[in-house]
Formats: C-alpha cells, structure tokens, sequence
C-alpha cells in the first residue's frame, strides 16, 4: 500500500474532488510538466491505481496539453491546430482531469483552491482539494510592460488560439490591402512587426512571411515586396540559443528575404496603433505580435512554498521544493540547480529540452518517495538547439556542430516529430507534411469562427456584440490589428533545444 508520510485527515469534497484513494498526488497544470508526470505517474503506480491506493489528480484551465514548437506551423497552415494539441482524457486515462483554476495553495495544510467552470453556476465560490503530495506546474504567461496600447491591441503566441488567430489575421490583411482605395489603410495592413528575437517571434514570422508570400500569388495586386515584416529585439542578438554563429546567419537570412531585423531596438508605444520604436521609426501597423518573454505564473505568488527573486519556485536537484516536504517542481515554474554545470548558482534554463526530461526524474521521486526508497538528482547537460526560418530553413547547433538552411530545418522537423507526444499525434503530423509536399498550401481565412454567433444574431434581428479590437479586428481610419509592446529580454519559457 502507498502511503504519503504525514498526510493529513481531510473530508470529501464536492464529487469532482471526491477522495478515493489513500494517496492523492494533486499536479496542477496540464502543460509540458504536468502531463508527463502524470503519465509516467499513472505507469510506475498502475498497480496502486488499480488498487484505490493512489489519486493522481489533474487540475488544468484546458483539457489539452499544447506542443508549442508546432504553433508557428499551425500558424502557417503545415499542421492542422488539432494535431498540435493533446487531449489529456485520452492520454491520461488512470487519472483524473478537473478543468479548473488553482488560485492558492496553502501547503502546511495540504489544501488547494480551486475555481471551475461549475463554481461560476453555482456561486458558491471556489472550492478546496485536498492532496498528500504537490507537483505544482502552471508554466508560464507571457511578460508584458506598461506600453501605451499594449493591453488593448496586443496578439501574444503562446497558444493554438493566438497561432490560428494570427494566421487567419494574416490573410485578412491582405483582403483589407486588395480591396481598398486608401494607400495608408493598404500599407498599414500590410505592415506587420513582431516583438521578440526568440524562438517564439523568429520562428512565427519566418513561417508566417513565408505563407504570406506564397498566398500574395493569387492576389491580383499584391506582390511579395508589397509586404513589410519588422522583427523588433531589445538586445544585439536573436536565438541565443543557437549560438552567436548561427544567429548572425538567421539574421542574414531573414534580411535576404527583406525582412527589417532591428536589434538594440524596443516598441515604446502602439497608441493610435501607430508602431513607435525607440530608434524614432514610426510604423503604421495593423500586426504588433508580442513575443518577448514570459513570466512565472500568477498562482506561485498566492502558494506558502519558497521563491526565488524572479518569482520562481525554489528547488532541489531532486526537483522537491526546497525545506519543503512532499511538495515537487518542475520546468518553467521550477529553479532547479544544474549540477552539471561548472558556474556555482547555475540553474538549469527554463525551457522545453530540461521540462520533459525532468518529469520522468520527478515521477521517479515522486513514487521513491512514497515507498522509502532513495531519490535521484536530474542531471542533464545542455546539448544545442535547432530553429525553423520557415519552409526549408534553419538553424542548429547540436553537439557543437553547425548546421543551417535545408539539413538544419529537417533535423527540427525529425526532432521534434519524435518529441511530441503520442503515435497518434506522430503519425498525424507526419502524413499531414507529406500532404503538404504533394499539394498546394491552403489559403483560407477563418477569422468569423471566432465569433460564430454573430452572423445568427442578425439574422434573429438582435445586434451582434461588438468585436473587441484583437487580431481580426480591422478598426477605424488607418487602424492596425493588434499591437504590441517593447521588446523585454528574450523568451525564457518556450526555447526549443534538442
């Protein structure tokens, strides 16, 4: 039998938190981290799952997980959206998955609070779980500052609804550009800055200039050139990761496709979304996509567990919480120490590469923990990273090897293929890539699924709600789509490495 060492007594909660078993391991989070633990969880304790000695409790806003390497090809039309996401019920089938909100823990007592969209109906507020261990895992959201505009007009690229969002934006830019008389409304639809030199905004411009390229052929009067694309970065470089080498290289080859790469440059305002740079350039623009940096989530500032300065939870090598007991972390919510590193602090970067290798160390620890056994520290030196420039382009360093243009985009395709989780989702991908080397990109804008009920409410003679401004939102006189804010420091949540 499991047992979690000084678990505390606790009385059944509404059914969805009903206890069932004598040990409830609580993850929240359905994300990188979150599903991974659970799933090796729910392999190394099937006998106990079986048995009713373990819960493992799932407690996540969507009930998929989203493999965000692949949002820049969802954006671009390579992979369809639902191929890029993970449906937790399925993959995670000895566990149980409750769609909801943590918005506190408090640890000491071994109890979460959490919102669902059932607590909303019921307006008896929020509820609270119990739980005997804690793997707390909510990720990121993105960073934002206090620019002029930014709240209101702003896109991010962090989800599968912002990548389909911005596609479909995208290509109604260049209806609005097609079919109006007015040369500024043009030249602002057809403007679009992206905010960030990470992997996020790179690989996102790069796949969608290079859609947009493509679709410009069955306009009758839009050619390629017609397009501006401006990627803004704060500092003197993009994809750190890659290498300086490597970076100069994507540099040159997004400016060969005219492509205006500004470094040392921060987006101090999109008021009146007119893009203003901090070089005195001003941009009329439609598209302001923000993609630079994230930050720990809400929900560990409202935890009684330790953190760091940059709000991130304190942790061991064996990825517990540290001077903290039956509590665990991992990936971008986490600081864990990187012991193979020869720099004393150095802590392992918060990205996609050390989150799925973690969770298999930290499900091991877990269960060690719960049967007495000795723990384990994760150790996992930092062996490169490959990005996509778009359509058979790339960047790689790997092992200390270079690699650029047609092989580095095929090693991120092969990586990354191979990363994401479950055969059915492999097999999806790969058969739609095929697909796509056979026939022709699809070029299609669905902006009005993301109001479906206007077209009804007219038509039943009520007035459709007003679309806020947003990504599809065309807006008055020389308006811009979204905009965006200054760039800040580079991606840390959502780097792609091998």
């Amino acid at each position: 039998m499991v047992k979690a060492a000084d678990s505390p007594d606790s009385t059944p909660g509404p059914p969805p938190t009903a206890r069932t078993g004598d040990t409830r391991v609580l993850v929240v989070g359905g994300g990188y981290v979150g599903m991974y633990t659970a799933l090796h969880l729910q392999r190394m304790l099937k006998r106990e799952l079986a048995r009713g000695e373990a819960e493992i409790l799932v407690i996540t806003p969507e009930p998929y997980m989203t493999y965000q390497p692949f949002l820049p090809e969802a954006a671009a039309g390579s992979i369809s959206p639902r191929h890029v996401v993970v449906p937790l019920r399925r993959v995670l089938d000895k566990c149980k998955i409750l769609i909801g909100e943590v918005t506190a823990v408090d640890h000491a007592k071994r109890s979460a609070t959490v919102t669902t969209l059932a607590t909303a109906e019921e307006g008896a507020g929020a509820i609270t779980v119990p739980y005997d261990e804690l793997v707390i895992a909510p990720g990121s959201v993105s960073r934002t500052l206090p620019v002029p505009g930014l709240a209101d007009f702003a896109i991010g690229f962090k989800t599968v609804e912002e990548a389909i969002g911005l596609r479909n934006h995208v290509i109604e830019q260049m209806d609005i550009a097609s079919s109006t008389r007015d040369p500024a409304i043009r030249d602002a639809a057809l403007t679009f800055v992206f905010v960030g030199g990470g992997y996020a905004g790179v690989e996102a411009l790069g796949e969608l200039e290079d859609m947009a390229r493509y679709t410009a052929r069955y306009y009758h009067n839009i050619k390629p050139e017609d397009l501006k694309w401006i990627l803004v970065e704060a500092t003197d470089r993009i994809l750190p990761e890659v290498g300086e080498e490597m970076g100069r290289y994507a540099i040159r080859e997004l400016r060969s496709r005219n492509i205006d790469v500004r470094l040392e440059t921060r987006l101090d305002s999109c008021e009146n979304r007119v893009a203003v740079l901090s070089d005195g350039s001003r941009f009329p623009a439609r598209t302001v996509v923000w993609t630079a940096g994230v930050k720990p989530a809400p929900v560990l500032a409202a935890t009684d567990l330790p953190l760091t300065g940059r709000g991130r939870l304190r942790c061991t090598a064996t990825l517990a919480v540290a001077d903290t007991e039956h509590a665990w972390a991992a990936g971008d919510a986490a600081a864990v120490p990187d012991i193979t590193s020869d720099q004393p602090g150095a802590e392992c970067a918060p990205n996609a590469q050390h989150a799925v290798r973690q969770t298999k160390v930290l499900a091991e620890n877990i269960v060690s923990s719960l049967r007495g056994t000795p723990l384990k520290e994760y150790a996992h030196r930092y062996v490169g990273s490959v990005a996509s420039l778009g359509l058979h382009r790339g960047v790689a360093h790997v092992y200390g090897r270079k690699l650029k243009g047609y092989p580095a985009w095929l090693m991120h395709r092969v990586y990354h293929l191979s990363r994401v989780p479950t055969f059915n989702r492999k097999a999806r991908v790969l058969a739609e890539w095929t697909l796509a080397g056979l026939f022709k990109r699809e070029i299609v804008s669905l902006g009005s699924l993301e109001h479906p009920r206007a077209e009804f409410e007219i038509a039943a003679g009520g007035r459709p709600e007003p679309k806020p401004p947003g990504p599809n939102t065309p807006g008055p006189g020389s308006g811009t789509g979204p905009g965006g804010g200054p760039a800040g420091e580079p991606p840390k949540g959502d780097p792609r490495g091998t």
